[in-house]
């Protein structure tokens, strides 16, 4: 009695076993080149096409619980696994119910991809992104056909941020399989800008990670960085202080401080003090940083003289040390100034 109830253990277990998508595909689930092949998710639709029983063929689509109803087996996992592991999985599943099994799997209309952007972005977050999409930066119209790449996510999320380290850009992607493995490689974008190797720009696979690090010293190359998609494509700063136009400028991206001040009309000549120029930068963190810098019109752009300005700053040019006397001097003065209109009317009557 309890060989037989052994043995009914044993045949329900192989059953099981045989039924998982795992158990015939694992062995290729971790080899190279199935790395960066597409992945079955929620949302694709498939074709399924049989060689010798076209009447099962058909399309498909991929449910939210990652299962497919398929003619002759019902409802089928296939999420989390390849086009091959697919083809695999079912060919073995439609043995049982054909002579010749044969099929083809395609991939009709991938699902949108969902992409996680963090760190020295502008705006981090969760994207979607499309296969032909078009979206508006400014003048520019961005154009993604075919798998939206590296730099598509970057200029969607905003662009970078002046203190981003491209050298070491990591993207992080989900391997085939349910055991929710990742790979992670570490990219340099400043090669891709700088020497044009595109292989720094890979296509992007739904459930990528791009994390930006700041970078640990000033990134020499910030400037000519700020014409290109990578970074956002205006800003908006406040100057105020002793400046002909203080108020809200747009500039592009990565405007020196001192080209800022002259967008604001410039600083005013007697008032102004050019040695006192402070930068308020609000961080991510809701604390703020003050420097301290001198107006020079002759300086390049330099991160520890002339540095980049990001979204949102406030450049403040104080007082001189003249324009401080002559307020002092007004604020006193103009309180008497109707006691000394008084007196000088009661003067002029006196004197008839």
């Amino acid at each position: 009695m309890k060989r037989g109830r052994l043995r009914h253990f044993a045949v329900a277990a192989s059953l099981v076993l045989s039924l998982s998508p795992l158990a015939g595909v694992r062995a290729q689930m971790l080899s190279g080149d199935q790395e960066d092949a597409y992945i079955l998710g929620p949302g694709d639709s498939l074709s399924l096409r049989f060689l010798a029983a076209t009447e099962l063929s058909g399309p498909f689509n991929l449910l939210s619980d990652g299962t497919a109803s398929l003619p002759l087996l019902g409802n089928v996992r296939l999420t989390g696994l390849t086009l091959s592991q697919a083809s695999q999985w079912l060919e073995t599943l439609y043995k049982r119910q054909l002579l010749r099994p044969e099929l083809q799997l395609s991939v009709v209309t991938p699902r949108p991809l969902r992409v996680a952007l963090v760190g020295q972005v502008s705006h981090p977050g969760l994207y979607t992104l499309s296969q032909a999409s078009n979206e508006s930066r400014g003048d520019v119209a961005v154009s993604n056909e075919g798998l939206p790449t590296l730099v598509d996510a970057i200029a969607k999320a905003g662009g970078i941020t002046s203190d981003a380290d491209l050298r070491s850009v990591m993207l992080q992607r989900r391997l085939p399989g349910e055991a929710g493995a990742y790979k992670r490689t570490r990219l340099n974008l400043l090669a891709l800008i700088l020497e044009g190797d595109q292989q720094q720009n890979p296509l992007l696979f739904d459930g990528d990670t791009i994390r930006i690090e700041a970078a640990t010293e000033p990134v020499p190359e910030m400037i000519e960085l700020s014409s290109t998609t990578l970074a956002p494509q205006d800003i908006t700063v406040n100057v105020v202080g002793e400046v002909k136009g203080a108020g809200r400028v747009q500039v592009p991206a990565n405007t020196p401080l001192v080209q800022a001040v002259l967008a604001a009309g410039g600083p005013i000549a007697w008032r102004a003090n050019r040695g006192d120029v402070e930068l308020v930068r609000i961080n991510r963190n809701g604390t703020a940083t003050r420097k301290k810098f001198a107006l020079d019109l002759s300086q390049g752009a330099s991160n520890s003289k002339n540095p980049p300005l990001r979204d949102g700053d406030t450049v403040v040019v104080n007082r001189s040390g003249l324009a401080v006397t002559s307020d002092a001097l007004t604020a006193v003065v103009t309180p008497l100034s109707p006691i000394l209109g008084i007196l000088g009317f009661i003067e002029v009557v006196n004197n008839r």
